[in-house]
């Protein structure tokens, strides 16, 4: 049984992702959040609640042993000391496999009259992430980054990726689509390892997201 431990289950990308995980029988997951209200109703039954902050590494520590996959859902301005100590964490404990969300425009990958909107919005924000991301990449686990355009909450999935060092796509993307992505990484750990990827809905292209 393949076992999964979810830093930030509270987060709205987290919830889908838990919900598509219930149930299954091959798969036992450990939801650490600050507020387990914000799971929105029981845990499922496949599951086990944390509670508690990851910066409290005593707690991380024993959530982490054991565990096959981390998915972290997490920010904040100390976003980058978090991912220190899970990183530390994780090697700690021999586990290898880490899928992030981090945030579009960390690389001043997002082109156009987009790229320059997104700067003026969300550009105060980004470091954390792009300091997070650069301490993954450079720490030897087996991480997928993922950097979603601007998110809704439209039921649905259909996203498209792009690498690395190519120039983001779109302007959106639904959460449930992102969470459909963590999924498939989870499943297979060969999806996207060491892989950094720009996710967006394919044909949102503007010079910004439809819903502002």
């Amino acid at each position: 049984m393949k076992k999964l431990l979810v830093l930030g289950a509270g987060g709205q990308i987290a919830r889908w992702v838990v919900e598509m995980l219930a149930g299954s029988e091959d798969l036992q997951l450990t939801l650490y959040l600050r507020h387990p209200r914000k799971l929105h109703g029981n845990a499922p039954t496949n599951a086990k609640v944390v509670e508690g902050d990851v910066l409290d590494r005593q707690l991380l520590d024993s959530a982490v042993q054991g565990q096959d996959v981390v998915y972290a859902n997490l920010t904040g301005d100390d976003l980058d000391r978090q991912i220190e100590g899970i990183v530390d964490s994780m090697k700690h404990a021999g586990v290898q496999r880490l899928i992030f969300i981090a945030s579009l425009g960390i690389y001043d990958e997002v082109p156009g009259k987009f790229g320059a909107w997104n700067r003026r919005n969300i550009g105060p924000y980004l470091p954390p992430f792009r300091r997070a991301a650069d301490m993954i990449e450079a720490s030897g686990l087996d991480y997928t980054i993922l950097r979603p355009a601007w998110l809704t909450d439209k039921d649905e999935v259909s996203y498209e990726t792009t690498g690395r060092n190519e120039l983001f796509k779109g302007t959106e993307v639904s959460r449930k689509s992102v969470a459909a992505l963590v999924v498939e990484c989870i499943h297979d750990a060969r999806r996207f390892s060491h892989g950094n990827l720009g996710v967006n809905k394919p044909g949102t292209d503007g010079d910004k997201p439809s819903f502002m």
